[in-house]
C-alpha cells in the first residue's frame, strides 16, 4: 500500500462538466504525446543495448512502472518528461494560462506519486535513477556512463 507523507492530491477529471475546456487543435496535439517509448527513452535504451547491457522495460509489477529495469542489479531508471513531472515547477506553474485548476493539481500529483514510488522502490532494495528528457537530449553519453559505472561496480557483488 502506498503511504503518502502528506494528503494525496486529488485531480478532477478533465471534462466540460468540471469546467475544463480545450480546443480541437490542442486536443489533437495532446493526444499524440506518448507516455512510454519516447525518443529520449528509445535512444537511452538503444545505447545500453549496443553496449551489451540487457534490461526489461516498463515492468508493471514495480511501483511507477519504471522505463528500464535491471533486475539482477536492483536498478530502475525513469526518463521523465519536463512538463508531466514538474521540472522547474515553481517557475513553470506561474506561466500556465489555461485550465490551471486542472493542470496544477495534475502535475503536483504526478510529483507526489514520483516521491512515493521512489520510496517504495527503495524499500524494495532498488536503486532509482531519474533523468530529465532534456538532459538526455543534451548529453546522453554522460548519463549512459553514470548507469554503466553503477552496474560495473555492482557486478562483482552478484
Amino acid at each position: 500500500m502506498k503511504v503518502y507523507s502528506e494528503n494525496r492530491i486529488e485531480v478532477l477529471r478533465f471534462n466540460e462538466d468540471n469546467g475544463f475546456y480545450t480546443t480541437t487543435e490542442r486536443s489533437k496535439i495532446m493526444s499524440k504525446i506518448k507516455s512510454k517509448d519516447t525518443k529520449p527513452e528509445q535512444n537511452f535504451r538503444k545505447k545500453l543495448w549496443n553496449l551489451g547491457y540487457r534490461y526489461k522495460k516498463h515492468v508493471k509489477e514495480l511501483p511507477g512502472t519504471p522505463d528500464i529495469v535491471f533486475e539482477k542489479f536492483k536498478l530502475v531508471i525513469f526518463i521523465d518528461g519536463e512538463f508531466w513531472h514538474g521540472y522547474n515547477w515553481l517557475e513553470k506553474k506561474q506561466k500556465l494560462h489555461t485550465n490551471k485548476k486542472f493542470w496544477i493539481p495534475k502535475i503536483e500529483r504526478n510529483m507526489q506519486r514520483d516521491i512515493v514510488n521512489n520510496a517504495e522502490l527503495g524499500r524494495m532494495g532498488y536503486e532509482v535513477f531519474r533523468f530529465w528528457e532534456h538532459d538526455l537530449k543534451k548529453d546522453l553519453e554522460l548519463f549512459i556512463l553514470e548507469i554503466t559505472n553503477y552496474i560495473e561496480t555492482k557486478k562483482g557483488k552478484y
